[in-house]
């Protein structure tokens, strides 16, 4: 009897080399930025053609919402969602989905096989990513621990790389050694050696045998996770581990962890049109280019432009004149970079972070379990929003000490609670909602509810929220 197969989508971090499009609140893996999909269901579209793989996905406690509706909504049903109270890297990320599985298959003969991969890169070639994967699970059925290793394509300087050892079966060898992101001489000099591939940070490996090598090597992070996991709860949807231990969990990633410490470590080469989607220039390295090699996408008009990669989300974007440049526009941001320093697109983000400014956390658009809102407009002691509330859907039963509020249907019905009246808005219709106030907003219909909020008073921030009952368990 073959083990269980089971995918490990990691779906943390925050991609800040791709602001403005990705925030904090609303990282890269959730964007659309390389088809019709977002990345997370590429992702997992991509493992549900592997026969027999359920799916798990870790992502942080701010994200929670936006994968479970990205998965239902691209009808992709996940074994679970556990959630990190705080980041703390991948080693510890898949001890907790390790954890899982091990209890999961309590009973049975043989530890699941985990295959672990991030939310956020590209595979063009699914077709060969499965076949690695079945090389790979030969691998993990006789106890190794398999990493992908991607045939580089050109001495790129932004990833490590990992040297094969000897041939250890069909198309799998011993990993010699990984090392660091080397200068651009020692690339060239890794890819004229032939035996040296670009490290995709995908892994294959049965879940016990992880969480014993983990344990051999880090006690600490294993003793951490299981501490955490241990103290778990379910909470609707979701997987919530004991955060003050995870918190006390150590910072490391599986290559440091493990991979670099384990004699069971094996690669397994893959040409599969991969690429990690670091910054705005790998766009531009996997894009239908133009005659003059520019990569465009929404409603841009260029003359005399060459090898840029241009991105309007919400308007018209003309660019005159420009070579080897990046735009990319939304609806509150325009990013303009040199393609060759768009890595230093961090830096204009730790800059925002000093500032204090919002355009580092998220977009005017803000995603919420009830729907989503849209800050058309705001200054001195005012603020408006357009509202669109999911059929079925309700905003939590709340007040706030510092605004009041005026609610102004545009399209479908609102059920509203304000004070000791209850009311049916329909289009045109009105209320207002006085400072202090208990009130809450419902969808009953079957259409979405979109409505134009006006916050006016001496402070509106989202803090100023006092819940009293809410069936998405927000605090």
């Amino acid at each position: 009897m073959s083990a269980k197969f089971q995918a490990v989508v990691m779906a943390g971090g925050s991609g800040s080399r791709l602001w403005p499009s990705s925030r904090s609140l609303f990282p890269k893996q959730f964007l659309s930025i390389a088809g019709e999909e977002t990345m997370l269901q590429a992702t997992l579209s991509r493992v549900s053609g592997i026969l027999d793989c359920s799916t798990s996905v870790i992502c942080n406690e701010e994200h929670r919402f936006i994968v479970a509706q990205q998965s239902q909504d691209s009808k992709h049903n996940l074994t679970s969602i556990i959630l990190e109270p705080v980041g703390r890297n991948t080693a510890p990320a898949v001890a907790l989905a390790a954890f899982e599985a091990m209890e999961s298959a309590a009973g049975t003969s043989s530890a699941p096989l985990l295959l672990v991969m991030a939310a956020d890169h590209v595979i063009e070639d699914v077709e060969a990513f499965h076949k690695a994967v079945s090389v790979a699970k030969v691998q993990a059925e006789n106890g190794k621990i398999v990493t992908f290793g991607i045939v580089p394509e050109s001495a790129h300087t932004g990833y490590g790389y990992i040297q094969r050892g000897t041939e250890c079966g069909v198309g799998s060898f011993a990993v010699s050694r990984f090392v660091e992101k080397p200068d651009a001489k020692t690339a060239q000099s890794y890819i004229e050696d032939g035996g040296y591939y670009w490290n995709s940070g995908m892994f294959l490996f049965a879940a016990d045998v992880y969480l014993a090598e983990l344990k051999a090597f880090r006690s600490d992070i294993y003793e951490a996770c299981e501490k955490a996991y241990l103290g778990k709860a379910r909470d609707i949807d979701f997987l919530r581990v004991e955060a003050e231990a995870f918190k006390a969990c150590p910072d490391e990633s599986i290559d440091y962890a493990v991979m670099e410490n384990t004699e069971k470590a094996v690669v397994v080469p893959l040409s599969a049109g991969w690429s990690d989607v670091g910054a705005w220039s790998s766009l531009w390295d996997i894009g239908a280019r133009d005659a003059k090699g520019n990569v465009s996408s929404g409603d841009v008009l260029s003359h005399n432009t060459s090898n840029s990669y241009i991105r309007a989300e919400h308007r018209l974007v003309a660019t005159v004149g420009l070579d080897n440049i990046v735009v990319v526009e939304t609806n509150d941001a325009v990013l303009i970079a040199a393609k060759e320093q768009v890595q230093d697109v961090k830096k204009i983000v730790e800059l925002l972070k000093s500032q204090g400014r919002s355009e580092v956390m998220q977009h005017r658009h803000v995603y919420r379990p009830w729907g989503v809102y849209d800050s058309v407009d705001n200054g001195e002691r005012y603020q408006v929003k357009r509202i669109t509330v999911k059929p079925g859907a309700k905003l939590s039963v709340q007040m706030h000490h510092h605004r009041a509020e005026h609610w102004v249907v545009v399209s479908g019905t609102a059920k509203v609670t304000n004070g000791d009246k209850e009311l049916m808005l329909t289009e045109n219709q009105s209320t207002y909602i006085p400072v202090g106030v208990v009130h809450a907003l419902e969808n009953p219909g079957v259409i979405p509810l979109e409505l134009i909020e006006v916050q006016s008073g001496s402070y509106l921030g989202e803090d100023d929220i006092v819940r009293f009952e809410d069936r998405y368990g927000r605090a």
